[in-house]
């Protein structure tokens, strides 16, 4: 075999081991492997989400109790029950759109059904298989015409710390964390009355607290933050950029036009998810 033809013979040879070959009009085209193509696979599908609780409380809460203060997602067969089910159906792909997983509850005034709210939608969506929950109590001035803990007033537990605690650095997150007894809910309570929240609820340690409880269990853990109403302090509106959408409470009767418009302007720049009409009784 001469030179020019062994030459010949390493180039197509080279060619060959780097995914090239001569088609039949002499050009270089992609050589097709001829090995049987792996099947796409396919999406991934929601697994049931199991929780193993170390250093959070585990408390057993009587039913009745939660019946007794409305809780009723917690409750089977209960038109209630069926209402804030398509809420959380409706919400959760609200936040699938945004590819978010933390949402603020407020309203425009106390008293209007945001913390009702907040509780029975936590625990509806932690009936999900897929889904686990952290609420929030971010209350923490004591409102004159509110609950001052909803650890207290809806889940009838008696705390001495809390998320006030925390930003004055005076507990570690993980020994002020309950579980009521309900599989895949957390909460944190509000803790004591603060003053200075709005400038707490700023804090780098608050964002460093978002931060941890959006990230640690990924998009399927929602952490729902109960806030005071926006019209009566700041705390709200300071917090809302810390989230990835809002909740607006309006009461049948109670919130009025005029507070509404007010609160969507002080809104403007922020993700509102959607409303609740709360004590509506149709005709």
């Amino acid at each position: 075999m001469s030179k020019l033809k062994k030459a010949l013979e390493r180039a197509k040879q080279a060619r060959a081991e780097e995914g090239y070959e001569k088609n039949a009009e002499g050009k270089l085209s992609q050589a097709v492997k001829k090995t049987q193509a792996k099947p796409a696979p396919e999406h991934s599908k929601s697994e049931e989400v199991h929780i193993a609780y170390t250093r959070t409380k585990v408390l057993d809460i009587d039913t009745r109790k939660l019946k007794k203060n409305k809780i009723f997602s917690h409750i089977k067969e209960n038109r209630m029950t069926d209402q804030i089910n398509i809420l959380r159906t409706q919400l959760l792909h609200k936040l699938e759109e945004i590819n978010g997983n933390t949402l603020m509850v407020t309203s425009a005034n106390p008293g209007e059904g945001k913390t009702f709210t907040s509780i029975n939608l936590g625990i509806s969506i932690a009936q999900e298989l897929s889904r686990s929950v952290l609420l929030v109590d971010c209350d923490l001035r004591q409102p004159e015409v509110n609950h001052f803990d909803f650890a207290s007033d809806f889940f009838g537990v008696e705390i001495k710390q809390g998320l006030s605690d925390y930003l004055l650095g005076q507990v570690e997150l993980e020994d002020i964390l309950l579980n009521p007894g309900i599989d895949k809910l957390t909460i944190l309570p509000g803790g004591k009355s603060i003053l200075n929240s709005a400038e707490l609820l700023v804090s780098p340690r608050m964002k460093l607290l978002v931060k941890e409880v959006k990230a640690r269990y990924g998009k399927d853990r929602i952490v729902i933050f109960d806030s005071p109403s926006i019209l009566t302090i700041s705390d709200p509106l300071a917090f809302a950029r810390f989230v990835d959408g809002i909740l607006l409470v309006v009461e049948t009767k109670k919130s009025t036009r005029e507070d509404i418009k007010k609160v969507m302007n002080l809104l403007k720049d922020r993700v509102i998810l959607g409303t609740v009409l709360n004590k509506f009784k149709p005709a």
